[in-house]
Order: structure tokens, then C-alpha cells, then sequence
């Protein structure tokens, strides 16, 4: 029904990206000390706790998180080990988990709500940050790895899939195409 916002988070910069699925709890990319990592918190407000960089061997900038149909992990893209891979994370912490293992650059996984696949935005090999207008693929891939395969390639990128962009039944996705610069 609308009304005023209401402030969440007490830090800035922090980035919405999932919705726990019991509705509970929030998770977000935040910049905190010169770094990014990956955040919790009550919907309504309240600590926030930190999932990554705990022990200091999670380097890198850790963006784009969601949650498993179950709850039980959280899936986030992260350039730890040199480009942007898609890793996931115990939601009550611990340490991170590799989930892609390719030379493409991926982003923004999103479980879909029946825990059969996982949607993420893959870049070109060498690509750094998350960019617009580049030719990108969307993937799918089963949440153990398996069943790898390009679903569309377009012109997209930043913007493409950064919030959940599942149908609660799971048998669609939204998305965001861009035209081609200049034609």
C-alpha cells in the first residue's frame, strides 16, 4: 500500500539482494572498511552480521547474494580467486564453498524457489566489474554444479539480474536486455 521508507541498514554502502525464504531475514552486499562482503540482518532491522572476510583468506569483493530455496546457504559471486566465480556460504556462516570453476566471469546467482537451478549472469573471460553492454550470457545450472548451460546471449550486464528475479512457481525469470550502443 506504500508509505515512507523506512532505513535498514546504519552503514552505508549496502546493496538489497535477497529475501530469506521464512521472510525473516535480509542479505546484502555492504562496503564496510574498504571491502565488500556479504551481510545479514533482520527484515526489520538490526545488527548486521558479516558471513564473509572473517578469516582474512576471503579477499576480494563479494557481491550479489541470494538464498537457497532451503534457506540453508547463501549463493553470492566473489573475485577471490582472480575473476568472478559463484561461491556460497553457510547463513549461519562458516567458510565460503566454490560453486562455478570456468574462465567466463559470473555473477548474481539466484536459486530458483524450488531448489532445482541456479540463474547467474556470465561475462566474457577477462571482463572485470560487472559492466553494462557486453555480450552476456544468462546460465542455468543445477545447485551441485551439474547441467551447465547457456539458457540466452544478448547484449546485457549490470542491471541484467541483480535482485531476485524468480516466479514463485519457478518456471519463468525476469530479466533485463539492453539495446546495442549506437544501432
Amino acid at each position: 500500500e506504500g508509505g515512507l521508507p523506512e532505513r535498514l541498514t546504519p552503514k552505508t554502502r549496502s546493496y538489497y539482494h535477497g529475501w530469506s525464504p521464512d521472510g525473516t531475514t535480509l542479505t546484502y552486499c555492504g562496503l564496510r572498511d574498504g571491502r565488500f562482503d556479504i551481510y545479514t540482518m533482520p527484515v526489520g532491522g538490526g545488527e548486521e552480521t558479516r558471513l564473509t572476510g572473517l578469516d582474512g583468506a576471503e579477499d576480494g569483493h563479494n557481491d550479489g547474494p541470494d538464498y537457497s530455496a532451503d534457506g540453508s546457504r547463501i549463493w553470492f559471486n566473489s573475485d577471490r580467486t582472480g575473476h568472478a566465480q559463484l561461491w556460497s556460504v553457510a547463513t549461519s556462516g562458516g567458510p565460503a564453498r566454490q560453486e562455478t570453476f570456468d574462465d567466463r566471469v559470473n555473477w548474481f546467482p539466484h536459486p530458483s524457489p524450488d531448489g532445482n537451478w541456479v540463474l547467474y549472469l556470465s561475462y566474457p573471460p577477462g571482463t572485470t566489474q560487472h559492466p553494462a553492454d557486453l555480450d552476456v550470457e544468462l546460465r542455468l545450472m543445477r545447485p551441485d554444479g551439474h547441467e551447465t548451460r547457456t539458457v540466452l546471449a544478448f547484449n546485457g550486464g549490470q542491471g541484467t539480474i541483480n535482485v531476485p528475479c524468480w516466479a514463485p512457481d519457478s518456471s519463468a525469470f525476469a530479466f533485463m536486455r539492453y539495446e546495442r550502443p549506437n544501432g
